[in-house]
């Protein structure tokens, strides 16, 4: 796609300019608001305070909840859908900046970092109003150190390119908790079950019935971000698994880690 086939969004609202290449915005976002597939100039860090938002990029769609934050390089096209009311909290990065970053080469590509309490506090630092231009200029210093730590997030759903393909995903993202047969979905999509098996391993680089899963679990975060309090055997039931031991296996499957370790839910 080339960039005047998508827009570039201009950075908006009320921002805070460091005067050395990186802009501090802050928005407030409700429930239902979606952000349309554009791409800035300047990359950008992109965290949700508090809430819930989905991202999604040519490779894929990330679910992020408030202990995640999002990598997005400059002039990459995204989207934004907004799950649950957000505090949204971006920082923007002038290109002449990054290239002074002795790890520039490696925020070439989109990821998902793993909010640590360090960096959740040294974003909300840099919007508490009171920084000098040294304390911002260390606020940001620390923000992208604490990058290093970035990692792939187990919400990632890879999606698919190929159109019979990205056809049936799509069937299955808009119902993620129904149990769907490939057979059925092949035959919605024009195709046999053979051929969109190996389709999805090779768009995905997983099977479809993992692939199926990952979204089931993303449903399942996507809930425990929203309702945290909501007891593990509701949520098994709510999303179809037989026990809380069958949908635990599948969340660990996923995520290497219980529901409880997860979001630490009671």
């Amino acid at each position: 796609m080339s960039i005047a086939e998508t827009p570039i969004a201009a950075i908006r609202a009320r921002h805070t300019a460091t005067g050395d290449g990186v802009h501090l915005v802050a928005r407030n976002y409700r429930r239902g608001v979606r952000l349309d597939t554009h791409m800035h100039r300047e990359a950008q860090l992109v965290y949700a305070a508090k809430g819930t938002m989905q991202v999604t990029t040519p490779k894929g769609r990330w679910l992020v909840p408030p202990d995640r934050a999002v990598w997005v390089p400059a002039r990459l096209e995204h989207a934004i859908d907004v799950l649950a009311d957000i505090e949204m909290r971006t920082l923007y990065f002038d290109l002449a900046w990054l290239a002074g970053e002795q790890r520039s080469e490696s925020l070439n590509s989109e990821f998902v970092v793993r909010v640590s309490r360090l960096l959740h506090e040294t974003i909300l630092a840099l919007f508490d109003g009171g920084n000098s231009p040294e304390r911002t200029e260390l606020l940001i210093k620390l923000a992208v150190l604490e990058l290093h730590h970035a990692e792939d997030s187990t919400t990632f759903i890879p999606l698919p390119h190929e159109p019979r393909c990205r056809r049936a995903a799509n069937i299955v993202l808009a119902d993620p908790i129904r149990a769907h047969e490939i057979e059925t979905l092949a035959r919605a999509v024009g195709t046999s079950a053979r051929t969109l098996s190996r389709l999805f391993s090779s768009e995905t680089q997983l099977s479809f019935k993992s692939w199926c899963q990952r979204a089931r679990i993303a449903c399942a975060i996507e809930r425990l971000s929203m309702d945290g309090n909501i007891p593990v055997k509701q949520l098994a039931s709510d999303l179809g698994y037989a026990s809380v031991p069958a949908f635990s296996h599948a969340f660990r499957q996923v995520t290497g880690k219980t529901p409880t370790e997860f979001w630490g839910m009671k």
